[in-house]
């Protein structure tokens, strides 16, 4: 036998280190095909099952028709219009992000902005629910639905359905209370679906007002349609009909909502009111509901229901005037002489004041080195509470809170709702505020002083009302010290009109005014307007045809920018620095149904820039209960078209118009507050 040469292996020996290489391979190929397996039916088995199905039937959703929003008679004011909407189911989305998605940014003329956001939507479609459809653009044009139908054979996962979306008929009417709706956010999205409501990505949900308020009651119950689909999401139609019945479960539809606010009042109110920026607020005295709101300007819900762009966006954020905000409720002011029914009340309920009680009013009313001046500088002469009233003299209110303090007047005001939220629910609002003498020892560098009682007491000072907490001070004041929570829902109805639910008036309080002190204040408020003198006289005689009907009111001018001693023309100033114009009252004043205030912001005077105002919503009012006592009831379900002209916008040049130069200050040893007329 001949031994080995070094350096050679013995046959064996090769066919060992083949054995080795061989099983090794073997070995990683294993390894390999279990690393695919476990992915394939552990990380990514429901996905992969779940497909195979939906190679064969796939669940299309129904979404359910949203209610509608009628107004008290039962005109459309808020529907549903069609459109169709691109969808992107990601599991059927073959190289959606190499191929799919780059297509529809060329077809549909996405920015490089608008792709990332469809790339990031598609991808959190993909990880929480890859067999939803996700909607990368709504409401296509005539021309984008022609381009994706034409390209529909290399574009898998896309496809385009018809949606209802959301048509605000009044524009920028009602834009406040009726709200907008908006894309559904990842966090709400998750939120919601833990409480267990069944929401997607991409849907729309309530902002603001009743959409917001609402929202579970309008949207519905949504149903389902099973189809018999391939693998690239396509349906096969010849295939569904072997599903059977049992193939769909139709959407329930969601309720409908009936307002107490009349259109025709509503738009009555809209074509009085002169002002750029303000609030007109009508309310039944006996229920508190609402019979017509004004905020103004507004913004369309339209809008920002539909595609807004950053721009659009950036241009209502900026707006000086803020149209996004509900003025009747979500924005306090200092509310002026129409303050001055709780002043009287808290004088009278002292009982060291008597509607008799004459106060000498020389023009203005001195405490220690300051002077409050009354608007009337020559003097209003002897004054009782009556002609005070009729006639708003600062000096006989000055004498009441010199006399009884602060805490009387504003512990009335709370208890007739000032400085509290009114329990509205269905809009924002803020509390306003009630001062007090314990307000002031903590909000006033150095505390109460007496001072601030006489400011509080014709509704300056830190007094701070909404429209909608004042007009529910004189509705107490009206029916006789019922405080209500005001509403704006009477109903909501189903699909077929029968009532689901109906709103009765709610109590907050009843308020303790004796009979006497409020027949005082009315017969006060009723020389304002009926009787010449009286700052709201003109206006009455010119607005009411009906001269046997009495109105109970009272304007006031509240002051915004203190601008010293020398009164200036309202057009001689910058539109902010402005005063407010106010008015405030009910009627009839014998059997009050309706009471009403207007605030035209930054407006001028009471009596002649709010009160025309009151008095047509009023003549309205009282028009449309005759016209509907005899006139057959409307067909119901009607659509509201607008007959308003358009509003009016906002005066650029009065926004920098004649800043006059700061008026010279009084000196220290003669301090003087200016009052502004009525």
């Amino acid at each position: 036998m001949t031994p080995p040469t070094l350096g050679n292996t013995t046959p064996g020996r090769e066919l060992k280190r083949r054995f080795l290489w061989l099983g090794l391979a073997m070995s990683l190929g294993l390894v390999m095909l279990s690393i695919q397996l476990y992915r394939l039916q552990i990380t990514r088995g429901e996905e992969y099952s779940a497909k195979s199905v939906a190679n064969f039937v796939k669940e299309v959703r129904l979404r359910a028709d949203r209610g509608v929003i009628k107004d008290a008679r039962g005109t459309i004011l808020v529907d549903s219009r069609p459109s169709f909407d691109a969808f992107v189911t990601p599991a059927f989305c073959t190289d959606c992000f190499e191929q799919v998605i780059p297509r529809l940014a060329e077809l549909l003329q996405w920015d490089a902005d608008q792709r990332k956001k469809v790339e990031d939507t598609v991808r959190m479609g993909r990880r929480n629910a890859p067999f939803q459809p996700v909607p990368v653009r709504v409401d296509l044009t005539r021309d984008e639905y022609d381009r994706l139908a034409a390209r529909r054979d290399i574009l898998d996962g896309v496809e385009v359905a018809p949606v209802p979306h959301r048509f605000y008929r009044t524009n920028t009417v009602l834009s406040h209370v009726l709200g907008y709706m908006n894309e559904i956010t990842q966090e709400e999205l998750e939120r919601l679906s833990a409480d267990g409501a069944k929401y997607a990505l991409g849907d729309y949900i309530g902002r603001r007002g009743l959409e917001r308020y609402f929202e579970q009651r309008l949207r519905g119950t949504d149903g389902v349609r099973k189809e018999v689909v391939n693998a690239r999401g396509q349906t096969i139609e010849e295939l569904n009909i072997k599903l059977g019945d049992n193939a769909v479960v139709q959407p329930r539809a969601g309720s409908n909502l009936v307002l107490s606010i009349d259109m025709r009042l509503q738009e009555e109110a809209e074509r009085a009111f002169p002002g750029v920026t303000g609030a007109v607020v009508a309310i039944d005295v006996n229920t508190g509901f609402i019979k017509a709101l004004v905020s103004r300007p507004g913004f369309d819900p339209n809008l920002l229901t539909g595609r807004v762009t950053p721009a659009q966006m950036a241009l209502l954020s900026r707006d000086p005037l803020e149209p996004m905000i509900n003025r009747v409720a979500a924005e306090h002011y200092s509310p002026g002489s129409t303050f001055k029914v709780v002043t009287q009340l808290a004088a009278y309920k002292s009982g060291a004041f008597r509607p008799e009680t004459s106060v000498m009013c020389p023009g203005g009313y001195r405490l220690g080195a300051r002077v409050w001046r009354c608007h009337k500088d020559s003097g209003h002469g002897h004054m009782d509470g009556y002609n005070a009233m009729k006639t708003s003299c600062d000096t006989w209110f000055y004498k009441v809170a010199d006399t009884i303090g602060l805490d009387p007047i504003g512990e009335m005001g709370k208890s007739l709702g000032l400085g509290a939220p009114t329990g509205i629910d269905v809009v924002a609002e803020v509390p306003g505020i009630m001062p007090t003498s314990t307000y002031h020892d903590k909000a006033s560098p150095g505390g109460y002083t007496k001072g601030m009682a006489l400011n509080s007491a014709i509704g300056q000072g830190d007094d701070n009302v909404t429209p909608l907490q004042l007009a529910l001070v004189y509705a107490a004041i009206a029916n006789g010290g019922t405080l209500f929570k005001p509403q704006l829902v009477q109903r909501l109805e189903n699909l077929d009109g029968e009532v689901v639910e109906e709103f009765k008036p709610e109590v907050v309080r009843r308020v303790d005014i004796p009979a006497a002190h409020r027949k005082a204040v009315i017969e006060g408020l009723v020389k304002v307007a009926q009787e010449p003198g009286g700052t709201a006289y003109r206006a009455r005689m010119a607005g009411i045809q009906d001269k046997d009907m009495q109105v109970a009111a009272k304007t006031g001018t509240a002051q915004v920018a203190r601008l010293g001693t020398v009164r200036v023309k309202t057009q001689q100033m910058s539109f902010f620095e402005r005063d407010h114009a106010w008015f405030a009252g009910f009627a009839p004043a014998d059997k009050p149904e309706l009471a009403i205030v207007v605030l035209n912001e930054h407006g001028g005077h009471g009596g002649a820039d709010a009160a025309p105002t009151a008095m047509a919503v009023i003549q309205k009012y009282f028009d449309l209960k005759k016209q509907d006592a005899t006139a057959p009831p409307p067909r119901p379900n009607q659509p509201y078209t607008p007959s308003l002209s358009r509003a009016p916008s906002v005066d650029e040049a009065a926004l920098t118009r004649g800043v006059l130069p700061p008026a010279e200050l009084p000196g220290d040893d003669e301090d003087v507050t200016r009052a502004t007329p009525d």
